[in-house]
């Protein structure tokens, strides 16, 4: 395949926009039984693997917590997606950085310098400003804005997600670090009681103490997947593709499972004439019903958390403590034994 990536960053991933954790490949087996060669697919470098974690705690606004196995590696996102982009260069890929794609028409793609490149099939991978998926899908997402910082100091022993008032319609979050958390937030606009993003991250993020090394933000799409991937000889994959996990936030490893069979159909379809749309039929039997359960959980979760902190200090109890967990890990929340 002839492959060229486009992308208005150089160096890709760079500045950072998000949490940095990731599921490690045994934690992925468990939560995405379905997705195959796991290992083959995941491929993280050591020098891009900040910290390892074998627990997560969920923190009630009364600052209690309940703690739950898992295992989870914070990155050095930065090094991560290098990594990809050496990956994907050892195997023919080129790459046009430092250039923005003005829009796409037909078999052209028209960078903002003026210049145009065409292709057989093109992909949309930017986003949720992807200027494919800005043009060509209709569809809405619930974007959560979300802010965040790297902090020098010791704050946690587990991956912890804080829900309640400290961010309506989120969570926060503390990703220990080998030197160092990730510290940040993201919350529903329309449950914010008239309070910017900046101010609940300004004091979620001065909780902790330790000199501020990084501040950044970013979007993520929680409606879950667009109903569509596919239009004509166009695709969209990631979160511009709304792969990002409602309950939980996940996208890096989420999108990356999307990429995988989008480029194995792209290949198919070149060579061979598969019809493209299979890219559709094979991410609903890898991952169809664990984006259902998580939009399901995090339906009710926004519903649960219209209630004022103490109500979710009583909720959040050993009794329930079962039901939440498979909520954040996108398993059906009720079962019939």
């Amino acid at each position: 395949m002839s492959v060229l990536v486009i992308d208005g960053r150089d160096p890709v991933g760079s500045p950072l926009q998000c949490g940095e954790l990731v599921p490690t490949n045994e934690e992925m087996k468990r939560l995405c039984p379905r997705v195959p060669e796991v290992d083959d697919l995941f491929r993280t470098p050591a020098n891009a693997i900040s910290r390892i974690c074998n627990k997560m705690r969920i923190v009630k606004p009364n600052g209690k917590g309940m703690d739950f196995d898992f295992e989870g590696m914070v990155l050095d996102r930065v090094s991560h997606d290098e990594a990809l982009v050496d990956l994907a260069r050892s195997k023919g890929a080129e790459y046009l950085l430092g250039k923005r794609v003005k829009r796409v028409d037909g078999d052209a793609v028209i960078l903002s310098n003026g210049s145009t490149m065409r292709g057989r099939v093109i992909v949309g991978a930017g986003g949720h400003n992807d200027p494919i998926r800005k043009r060509y899908w209709g569809e809405e997402s619930l974007n959560i804005p979300v802010k965040f910082a790297i902090k020098n100091g010791s704050h946690s022993d587990a991956l912890e997600l804080h829900f309640g008032s400290v961010a309506p319609g989120g969570y926060a979050w503390v990703f220990p670090k080998s030197s160092g958390s990730n510290i940040g937030l993201g919350i529903q606009r329309r449950m914010s009681r008239g309070k910017s993003l900046e101010d609940y991250a300004n004091v979620f993020i001065e909780r902790f103490e330790g000199e501020e090394v990084f501040r950044g933000a970013g979007y993520l799409p929680m409606s879950g997947t667009v109903s569509s991937f596919v239009k004509g000889n166009y695709m969209i994959v990631g979160d511009s593709a709304g792969m990002v996990l409602p309950s939980n936030g996940a996208g890096i490893t989420i999108a990356m499972i999307g990429g995988r069979i989008a480029g194995k159909v792209i290949s198919e379809h070149v060579n061979y004439g598969t019809d493209l749309n299979e890219y559709e039929r094979r991410w609903e039997y890898q991952m169809g019903s664990v984006m259902r359960n998580s939009k399901r959980s995090f339906s009710i979760g926004s519903m649960l958390f219209r209630f004022p902190d103490w109500f979710l200090n009583f909720a959040f109890n050993p009794l329930t403590k079962g039901i939440i967990w498979r909520a954040v890990t996108c398993r059906r929340m009720f079962w019939i034994f």
